[in-house]
């Protein structure tokens, strides 16, 4: 017979019950939804966390009073909380410190306390927008660019000027028909002037970089408050090759600025790019291992559904392969033609599962604000782990249909 004879006769006889068919998929639809579905959340979410934490620049060395990540009711909360906030005056000297080793040094704070928004006139920006204080070396290492006006000197900060630079979020918002350069506007009840304008920034880890609006640090601790606030500082190192350099000297100066002795540990935290993005890939590995076992256990079940229909198959077409046979048709035959059917049985239950993954995994990710994404390898890994769990679970009742007798085949009532 030819093959697509053969194949046509198989899918033929799936039509024939199309119920059972159905049912049987859905155990291989189940088991594939759920690693596809977890694993193209998982990779838009790298995927995005990689892009998102391009924030900090390239070779970019975060000093920080508490380690990322840690939650506000975190069980590690507390004894972070204990340590000495990073102060203004420790963070200038630290960069004086790092002044002959590097040339950006960005000193930076936020208003994380309490909603900011921005006012102009009769005019309100979105609330909770991101409000902070930092001096000239923000965009170095935060990969911001002044699109408008200018940016922050180091006599602006010296001299703890009233001044702002904002990003298109805000513009769009307050000034959506002319310059915002040299308005006065309001954030928080304090005036600024604006002196510039960042350049589209767009969203990351759900949050937008356009709606933000940055003042010199002095400035920004004057109005608000140093109590209570600790400075978060970031140092560039000049290239990949002296990264290691840079951050050996930087744990250095923090130390003597902490004024810390040798047998006490560091009281602060540093990270970088890659300490980010492997602490995600770690988060991530782990969750993919999970979808992987609990997928697994649901194919190997499908697995065994799909052998346990094509031998009631095998049962219910005794009479049909005896007629076949005395006919001419070969062993090879019948056995290639319940092979198909079990296959068609796992890919199709398969290719189901991957859209439907898909779908769901890319749904968690658009409410995360993370960029959709479809996961080839593991769509590519589904069709052939379903190839083969047709082939290994529909080998034996294919063997069995295929070494009827033929005589004993066609006295099967």
């Amino acid at each position: 017979m030819r093959f697509i004879e053969i194949l046509r006769m198989a899918l033929g006889s799936l039509g024939v019950n199309k119920l059972r068919s159905s049912l049987t998929m859905l155990g291989i639809t189940i088991g594939v939804f759920s690693v596809i579905g977890v694993m193209t959340a998982v990779s838009a979410l790298r995927q995005s966390v990689e892009t998102g934490i391009s924030f900090l620049g390239s070779n970019i060395i975060q000093i920080s009073k508490r380690p990322v990540g840690v939650s506000e009711e975190g069980p590690n909360r507390r004894r972070f909380d204990l340590r000495r906030d990073i102060t203004l005056p420790q963070a200038m000297r630290f960069k004086e410190l790092m002044e002959p080793w590097t040339d950006v040094i960005c000193l930076k704070t936020f208003n994380n306390d309490s909603i900011s928004q921005a006012t102009y006139q009769n005019r309100k920006s979105t609330p909770s927008i991101t409000f902070g204080g930092s001096n000239e070396h923000f965009l170095a290492a935060n990969q911001y660019a002044v699109e408008l006006g200018r940016n922050f000197s180091p006599e602006d900060v010296a001299l703890v000027r009233p001044v702002a630079i904002i990003g298109q979020g805000i513009v769009s918002k307050l000034f959506p028909s002319e310059t915002p350069l040299g308005k006065i506007m309001k954030v928080s009840g304090r005036t600024y002037t604006v002196i510039g304008v960042y350049a589209a920034k767009g969203s990351s880890f759900g949050a937008s970089g356009d709606d933000i609006v940055m003042v010199p640090i002095t400035r920004f601790l004057a109005d608000y408050g140093a109590e209570n606030r600790s400075i978060n500082i970031a140092t560039q190192a000049a290239s990949q090759e002296a990264y290691n350099d840079t951050l050996d000297k930087a744990i250095t100066a923090m130390r003597i600025v902490r004024q810390l002795r040798a047998e006490q540990e560091n009281d602060f935290e540093m990270y970088s790019n890659d300490s980010l993005i492997s602490a995600f890939g770690k988060v991530a590995d782990v969750i993919g291992a999970g979808a992987f076992v609990i997928s697994a256990i649901a194919l190997l079940a499908a697995g065994v559904g799909i052998m346990n229909i094509m031998l009631v198959s095998v049962t219910e077409r005794t009479k049909e392969i005896g007629v076949r046979k005395s006919i001419g048709a070969r062993k090879a035959s019948i056995l290639t033609q319940f092979l198909i059917e079990a296959v068609a049985i796992s890919v199709l239950g398969g290719l189901v599962g991957i859209l439907l993954g898909v779908g769901a995994g890319n749904a968690i990710a658009y409410m995360l604000k993370a960029s959709l994404v479809f996961p080839w390898f593991w769509a590519t890994v589904g069709i052939l782990v379903c190839c083969g769990i047709g082939v290994s679970f529909g080998f034996y009742p294919a063997w069995k249909a295929a070494s009827l007798d033929p005589i004993e085949a066609l006295r099967y009532e």
